[in-house]
């Protein structure tokens, strides 16, 4: 095979997979600034109210580690996980923490500790690491009796390389969605999920509420009042939310192809259902897309983000439907500029039976769309770029 002929095959080899969704909040504030009001982004020159990447892809990432069992924790308590897993094998207080901080000490890095045993970054590891990181304190457990109390407790104690092992390991979720961990040489990850805030496609205001909590216990006539008072501040609005799934860093990420189709399937359902939990008991927000359109990409991811730049009206029927008809428009616009060499799959779903060709074809549920989307991404069999 020629040179020229692998290059061709390999721009028709599915890169990417493109999730656009348009869903309707009520009256909600699932993302909250550090005042509590709604987040917001000037776009368009007029305020939408936002959700942020990492609020939409927290519910997400808990999901998909649901999903597949694959879970993984983000802590810089790792000492203390250490610390408490060799407790429940019966070692004396100081000794297991002692064994904690040499986790970290004995990687001779930058991964530095705090004074309260915490480790000066975040970490993201596989769930079972710290476990394995007690594992290997156990083999050593002789040695760090012996150093217990002494000024060699704070030099290095444990095996550099196994504990850099364990914190180089990564399961599907870090595959997924990535691990930035510069103190160790080859143990960060680059994530094959990009998620984009998602934003209102038309202008939003804050909405204030006033409250009151009644006192349970039995008041005096002279105490009728409230016990406690205040505001909080809410919006709803129609969002438009954006991801893509980088399939070629994906199965750079997972050696097992069939793992890498299961990954893509769990990210895609997920994302689709997930809702930020802020304020849910107060608003239970538990809405689903209105509109969800995927599509699956050779050449490069491709937001539609800019068909809400000018902001959409509402109408008699509301935001929803227009919003739905401005982002149909404009992805005629886009393929039209693109052409149709970098596509290779498209399909939407929701919930009208409104024909918009320009996002493909139509089908039946999200379940199906999902489906639609990994046989085009990953073929028959399990194969992706």
């Amino acid at each position: 095979m020629t040179t020229q002929h692998l290059d061709a095959m390999l721009s028709r080899s599915p890169r990417y997979i493109d999730v656009h969704i348009l869903q309707t909040l009520p009256f909600s504030n699932v993302n909250r600034d550090d005042l509590g009001s709604p987040k917001t982004v000037t776009y368009g020159g007029t305020t939408r109210t936002r959700v942020s990447s990492q609020a939409w892809k927290r519910p997400t990432r808990l999901a998909v580690e649901e999903r597949i069992g694959h879970k993984a924790r983000r802590t810089r308590r790792l000492p203390r996980q250490v610390a408490e897993n060799l407790i429940e094998r019966g070692w004396p207080k100081e000794l297991a923490e002692l064994a904690g901080t040499q986790v970290i000490t004995s990687t001779e890095s930058k991964l530095g500790l705090e004074d309260n045993d915490t480790t000066a970054s975040l970490l993201f590891l596989p769930d079972n690491a710290a476990g394995l990181l007690a594992d290997i304190a156990e083999q050593y457990r002789d040695k760090l009796e012996k150093v217990l109390g002494t000024k060699a407790a704070t030099k290095s104690q444990l095996p550099k390389d196994a504990i850099h092992e364990i914190l180089r390991s990564h399961n599907g979720s870090i595959a997924l969605f990535g691990r930035m961990l510069a103190e160790i040489p080859g143990a960060g990850v680059d994530g094959a999920v990009q998620v984009a805030h998602a934003f209102t496609t038309h202008s939003t205001s804050v909405q204030a509420d006033f409250f009151t909590a009644v006192d349970d216990v039995a008041q005096w006539a002279t105490d009728a009042g409230s016990a406690h008072m205040n505001t909080g501040e809410y919006s709803s609005g129609v969002f438009y939310r954006y991801a893509t799934l980088d399939l070629r860093d994906l199965t750079g990420n997972v050696t097992d192809p069939a793992m890498a189709r299961e990954l893509a399937g769990a990210f895609l359902t997920e994302f689709i259902q997930s809702m930020p939990s802020a304020k849910k008991n107060s608003t239970a927000p538990h809405s689903i897309p209105d509109l969800v359109h995927v599509a699956v990409r050779t050449d490069r991811p491709v937001s539609l983000a800019a068909a809400f730049e000018q902001p959409v009206r509402a109408e008699l029927t509301g935001w929803a439907e227009p919003s739905r008809t401005a982002l149909a428009t404009y992805a005629a616009r886009v393929n039209t500029l693109l052409g149709d060499n970098g596509r290779l799959h498209s399909a939407y779903a929701g919930v009208d039976d409104t024909p918009r060709e320009t996002l493909g074809d139509r089908v039946e549920s999200y379940p199906a769309l999902v489906t639609g989307a990994l046989a085009a991404a990953f073929g028959n069999g399990s194969r992706a770029a």
